[in-house]
């Protein structure tokens, strides 16, 4: 079995979605083993519900070295999901191959310090995009930076909104984030 730690920040609507597919047996050989946060947040709630071990642990200077005290050793694959602080170089190459994120947008466009959540979305928007999409890529220490896993795309509207954006970009979501979650773990 393998072992996937998950780092949330808001609701943990694709925390769900892990642990759904987990349990639909669509993400093989695997299990949530435990889910941290950065600020309460309703993904705690959600792991807690599915009696998965959390931690919280506030957004500071020393949030990856606490982090790096906790993660399991026997920790398969590290999963960013909603997840909006940046983490220090040091853990990240400490982890390397093992940290994977997923963001709203067809990365290499539309990434990098600030590009989150209707940030990007109203970039898209204002940049006259006629795609946008959703990608699934390796943590690097360059945000946003490394090598993507999966990505799929969908056509923007011109009566597109930030709004609608956001949900088609969710739909994405869930759809490529257990697929790139299995191709990682080898499954």
């Amino acid at each position: 079995m393998k072992n996937i730690v998950i780092l949330v920040s808001g609701s943990g609507t694709n925390l769900q979605r892990i642990i759904d597919t987990i349990g639909s047996g669509e993400i093989q050989n695997a299990e949530v083993s435990l889910v941290v946060a950065d600020r309460e947040c309703y993904g705690l709630e959600r792991a807690k519900n599915h009696n998965i071990e959390t931690a919280l642990i506030p957004r500071g200077k020393n949030f990856s070295s606490e982090l790096g005290e906790i993660v399991p050793e026997n920790t398969d694959l590290i999963v960013l999901a909603g997840f909006l602080s940046i983490l220090k170089p040091e853990f990240v190459e400490n982890w390397a191959g093992k940290i994977i994120n997923i963001h709203p947008a067809l990365l290499p466009k539309y990434g990098g310090k600030g590009m989150w959540g209707h940030h990007v979305h109203n970039a898209v928007i204002e940049a006259k995009e006629k795609e946008s999409g959703a990608t699934v890529h390796f943590v690097t220490v360059g945000i946003d930076e490394g090598e993507a896993i999966l990505q799929k795309s969908f056509e923007v509207t011109e009566n597109d909104t930030p709004e609608t954006l956001a949900e088609k970009v969710h739909k994405i979501e869930y759809e490529i984030f257990p697929v790139a979650i299995n191709k990682v773990l080898g499954n």
